[in-house]
């Protein structure tokens, strides 16, 4: 078969996506890949605008970000539906957040499935409501109007959230997702996907245990790297902390601070793990059975740090707790069984089998198997 995948940007969205990508490759598909970036899997790139750095500053920093990445895109869905018009693919693998391939998909009849790299939503969990609570989403519902009537499609704020197909694909196990139960046959918890990258990453530590603190690709935030300095300076612990491109006056000699680290390979050593608790983060964490100290920036992260602590993971930090503590307490918690749960999901290799078992059974498409 002949697939496109898209999603337009965030590693969170696109890291999960590329092991898949390659064991469809591995398996004779021919794969596209739209995004803002080309990806590197050996995939052909179909090139996405991009989207612009700097956020609007707004009293609600959310709404502002809503409506920041509905105007970045609406700019891909002519460049998808050109794209596909001329090279119709078998099958569409789009983010839950690019709802802009969702309508192309529609518009064309080419059958689609959706790939989740956070919790699912459904009315017993209402995670985009929650989200949303107390946005005014008025101006974007007219902009959403606005490019249904332009473009001749159906377009609503929600339809820019959450709208299942008939196949989605949750990157994280069932046991981690909250209201489990509410999620019918549409949804295959397939669990994290690392692909090769535990194999491909290096990283050697200067000494052991390792502490490992991360807050992710996007977010900074120089007070709190200096809070680790102060809870972690000439203790036991070798720490590996990324600041991304902030510069710290200071930095212990039991500390290893850089701009990033090829972070599997930092956890697969790690006795815990202070993060902001993104999906992505959260789930490599625990495929190595490492606690889990979670400073959580987002509604997103919060309620992926209430989870961890739910489930006897790790423990979940405030401004002024004692991080020291926290990540103590968390050493002691047993993470196997989330690792027994994570190694029986499936990972790429079940991903492709529901991707072929689906498209396989559109109208139209040829198995090429």
């Amino acid at each position: 078969m002949r697939l496109l995948f898209v999603t337009l940007t965030g590693q969170g969205h696109i890291t999960p996506t590329l092991a898949l990508v390659a064991e469809l490759v591995r398996r004779g598909h021919q794969v596209d890949y739209a995004t803002e970036h080309p990806v590197g899997t050996g995939t052909a790139w179909v090139e996405l605008p991009p989207l612009q750095p700097h956020v609007p500053l707004t009293a609600n920093p959310l709404a502002g970000w809503l409506r920041h990445y509905f105007h970045a895109l609406r700019a891909t869905y002519p460049v998808l539906l050109e794209h596909c018009t001329r090279e119709r693919p078998d099958g569409i693998v789009y983010d839950s957040t690019n709802w802009p391939a969702r309508l192309v998909a529609e518009k064309l009849g080419i059958p689609a499935v959706r790939t989740i790299p956070n919790f699912a939503s459904s009315a017993a969990f209402p995670l985009y409501d929650q989200m949303t609570a107390g946005v005014d989403t008025t101006e974007l519902e007219t902009e959403c109007a606005r490019f249904a009537a332009r473009h001749g499609v159906q377009l609503d704020f929600q339809g820019t959230l959450d709208v299942p197909e008939p196949l989605n694909l949750v990157f994280l196990p069932r046991d981690f997702q909250p209201a489990a139960d509410s999620f019918d046959d549409r949804f295959r918890f397939i669990g994290p996907l690392l692909g090769d990258r535990e194999h491909r990453e290096e990283w050697t530590p200067r000494g052991k245990p390792v502490l490992f603190i991360s807050l992710g690709t996007i977010f900074t935030d120089v007070a709190f790297y200096r809070r680790c300095i102060e809870a972690f300076e000439d203790t036991e612990w070798h720490v590996a902390m990324t600041i991304g491109g902030t510069r710290l006056s200071h930095v212990p000699a039991n500390f290893d601070v850089r701009p990033r680290f090829p972070q599997v390979a930092v956890l697969k050593q790690a006795s815990a793990f202070i993060t902001h608790a993104g999906m992505n983060s959260t789930m490599e964490a625990l495929t190595y059975g490492v606690p889990l100290v979670a400073s959580p920036m987002t509604p997103e992260q919060k309620a992926n740090a209430d989870r961890v602590v739910e489930l006897g993971l790790g423990e979940r930090v405030n401004p002024g707790d004692d991080l020291r503590a926290a990540v103590e307490r968390a050493r002691t918690k047993d993470l196997s069984w989330m690792r027994a749960v994570i190694r029986d999901s499936g990972g790429a290799a079940k991903g492709a089998d529901e991707i072929e078992n689906y498209l396989g059974g559109a109208p139209g498409v040829q198995r090429a198997l």
